[in-house]
């Protein structure tokens, strides 16, 4: 996991998505046109929680979220989306 210095404020969680699927189950590559993005990722930083509300994930949490979930940032050449706790679906 890498360390970043972004402190995503109130209930904002950074994830660092998955990396894409690069062959199907029965072997068959995917080509770079046909690849989805990843719905899943690891949790790299959260904020404090809201006033009533404290986050239930925590640091280096794999996650589930929505396909279009979250803002897309570059950081250091690595790629993170921002988002609310609340688009998160799952804890994996």
């Amino acid at each position: 996991m890498s360390k970043v210095n972004i402190k995503p404020l109130a209930d904002r969680v950074l994830v660092q998505p998955a990396a894409a699927e690069e062959k199907t189950a029965s072997g068959l590559y995917i080509p770079d046109t046909a690849k989805e993005k990843p719905q899943r990722g690891t949790v790299v930083a959260v904020g404090n929680g809201k006033k009533d509300e404290p986050l239930t994930v925590k640091v280096g949490d794999t996650v589930l979220y929505g396909k279009y979930s979250g803002t897309e940032l570059s950081v250091d050449g690595a790629d993170y989306l921002i988002m609310r706790e609340s688009d998160i679906f799952a804890i994996l």
